[in-house]
């Protein structure tokens, strides 16, 4: 009986740590990650990637405990444009053959003055390279009752610090946005 009492003591202390973190899922069909590219220095190409999938673990006691986790398959790209989608996924680029998924796992979690507003650092690996990157991060807000959360995340790195060079036409600099959902889990 003593150690059925400690035991439910004990797990009753553990139960808020437990609380603290949940962790969600990124909703593949409430989540967009999208790329834009100056071409020519005219004009912008853009694009999106349709498979990808990512966990994100939230800590509500202390948000910089937080964790990222997405991979995307780069074989998923979409421009629209056949043909250049083809040579997007080819060694020229993202040489989807040899580098199915580029990934990013998140390093740093800060918290602004804003609560709304987060910056999360993170490793981006694109063809093997890892890089730091940071995103300025708009949420989670909350959706039904914290079951979903909603959030926006935008960052800007250069396309030569991951080897993907091909190309004099087409400016360094790639913007990247993501508009998702999050499910809890």
């Amino acid at each position: 009986m003593k150690r059925m009492i400690a035991l439910t003591l004990a797990l009753a202390l553990l139960a808020p740590l437990n609380v603290l973190a949940q962790t969600y899922i990124v909703d593949p069909s409430h989540t967009t990650i999208e790329f834009k590219v100056k071409n020519m220095g005219l004009m912008y190409v853009k694009g999106v990637f349709e498979k990808f999938k990512g966990t994100v673990d939230i800590d509500e006691a202390d948000i910089t405990k937080s964790k990222v986790d997405v991979s995307i398959e780069t074989a998923s790209l979409n421009t629209g444009i056949n043909k250049r989608d083809n040579h997007l996924r080819s060694a020229d680029f993202f040489d989807v053959a040899k580098f199915p998924a580029m990934t990013f796992v998140s390093t740093k979690v800060e918290g602004g003055t804003d609560k709304d507003k987060l910056k999360v650092t993170g490793n981006l690996t694109i063809k093997g390279i890892a890089k730091p990157i940071t995103l300025t991060v708009e949420g989670p807000k909350s959706l039904q009752g914290n079951l979903k959360l909603g959030a926006s995340a935008a960052a800007t790195t250069n396309r030569q610090d991951f080897g993907v060079s091909w190309g004099w036409m087409i400016s360094d600099e790639v913007f990247i946005t993501i508009n998702t959902e999050l499910v809890k889990q």
